[in-house]
């Protein structure tokens, strides 16, 4: 998954605008962006649009944030939309595997008798202190657990900070390291890393530089706030053409030369972690190595 948009889960109209955007997923909210009030109503609209479009075809992969473990709302959130069966939910405010483990049996237990039991979690990993902490505890917490997030508008306020950002418009310290502790959270769990948010919607350029950054460093697909940033996430995060046809070309050097550690390629010597890098990017690309 490249791009993942948020879309209220409390807006009819939103949620069908969404399946246009291109985004390889929509992450339906029915936590920051729904009042307390409208919670009931949005887990109703929510429902109901899983249920007309979960089984469509060409559709992105549907996937509800649910309210926090700790909230009290969880649980009436699941009750509403597992039985619409959604491809995956959205875990926010995760502390380490532990919460990955809990949210797995509170699935299970309603996907009891069901043909799926299949619904993927996304942890959000970083909206708290605490769960910084635990970034090196997911691994072997749910085999459900596809992918780790970080997100640092949480985190500021959790930190109690005036801003998570520089003069400069870069991520300060604490957030740059959260970022980091994510990316190295998920390789250690076999995962995939996911960008956080780029909140200044008209800000383009900006947005494409922190994918491209984001990319370089092993992240693999980034969350959107609004359906303008997809474009954008899509084509930062896709394999380019001058990629593929360079890892295809170490693939086949590899496989020409049977049991080598090191193989040429273009003057340059190759080793087996180029090897695996340059199968990971093909699989992104959609080709079966």
């Amino acid at each position: 998954m490249r791009s993942l948009l948020f879309v209220p889960g409390d807006s009819a109209r939103k949620l069908e605008k969404a399946l246009t955007s291109k985004a390889d997923a929509l992450l339906i909210d029915l936590e920051d962006s729904v009042s307390l009030e409208a919670k009931d109503e949005a887990r109703s609209i929510t429902s109901e649009f899983l249920q007309e479009n979960v089984a469509g075809s060409g559709r992105p992969r549907l996937y509800v944030r649910i309210n926090g473990l700790s909230t009290g709302l969880a649980e009436a959130d699941l009750d509403r939309i597992m039985p619409a069966a959604p491809d995956g939910v959205v875990l926010p405010k995760a502390v380490g595997g532990a919460d990955v483990a809990a949210l797995a049996a509170l699935l299970s237990r309603r996907e009891a008798g069901g043909a799926r039991a299949a619904t993927r979690i996304l942890a959000i990993a970083t909206e708290n202190a605490a769960g910084v902490f635990a970034l090196g505890t997911f691994s072997g917490s749910s085999d459900r657990l596809v992918g780790l997030a970080w997100g640092g508008e949480d985190l500021s306020a959790d930190l109690g900070a005036a801003s998570n950002r520089t003069d400069s418009g870069a991520y300060a310290d604490p957030y740059r390291l959260a970022r980091t502790l994510t990316l190295l959270g998920a390789a250690s769990a076999g995962v995939a890393a996911i960008d956080a948010v780029y909140t200044n919607f008209r800000d383009m350029a900006g947005l494409e530089a922190e994918c491209f950054e984001a990319r370089r460093d092993g992240f693999v697909g980034k969350m959107a706030i609004h359906p303008a940033q997809v474009p954008i996430i899509n084509a930062a995060f896709a394999p380019t053409t001058e990629e593929i046809a360079r890892a295809r070309a170490v693939v086949a050097a590899f496989a020409d030369n049977p049991g080598a550690g090191v193989v040429g390629v273009d003057g340059e010597m190759l080793d087996r972690p180029h090897l695996l890098r340059a199968e990971r990017l093909l699989a992104r690309a959609g080709e079966v190595v």
